[in-house]
C-alpha cells in the first residue's frame, strides 16, 4: 500500500461518475508523525495535477505534501466526532482534493469498525 495519491484518485472519481467514496485503513497511519500524501507528479522537469497518460507514467515521479499524523489508536472510534482532529483534516483533505464526499471512513477490519459520514 502506498500513499494516498489525489490525482490517481482523482481521475478515477471522474472516469467512474463517484458520487461519493470509502477511505479505508485510516487506521493504519495512526503510528505517524507525519502522513505523505500524492498531490502532483514531476514529469521531464514538469508538475502537473493530473493523472498522467499511459505512455508518460513510467516517467511520472510522485510530489509528496505532508499532513500532521495523530499518532494514537482510532479503531474504537465510531463516529467523526470521535476521531483526533488530525484525523478529521486528513479526511477533508482527501474529501476537497478529489470533490468527491468521504461517505464512509474505516478504522478498523470489522464491520463496526466502519464510521458513516456526514
Amino acid at each position: 500500500m502506498g500513499w494516498f495519491d489525489v490525482p490517481a484518485a482523482r481521475y478515477g472519481c471522474r472516469v467512474q461518475g463517484a458520487t461519493g467514496i470509502a477511505l479505508t485503513n485510516l487506521d493504519v497511519l495512526g503510528y505517524l508523525d507525519e502522513i505523505p500524501i500524492c498531490v502532483e507528479y514531476e514529469i521531464d522537469g514538469e508538475r502537473t495535477d493530473e493523472f498522467p497518460v499511459t505512455g508518460r507514467l513510467e516517467s511520472a515521479k510522485p510530489v509528496l505534501a505532508s499532513l500532521p499524523g495523530w499518532r494514537c489508536d482510532i479503531s474504537g472510534a465510531r463516529t467523526m466526532a470521535d476521531l483526533p482532529r488530525e484525523a478529521r483534516s486528513y479526511v477533508e483533505f482527501v474529501e476537497k482534493a478529489l470533490d468527491v464526499p468521504v461517505q464512509y471512513v474505516s478504522v478498523g477490519p470489522e464491520r463496526g469498525q466502519t464510521i458513516l459520514c456526514g
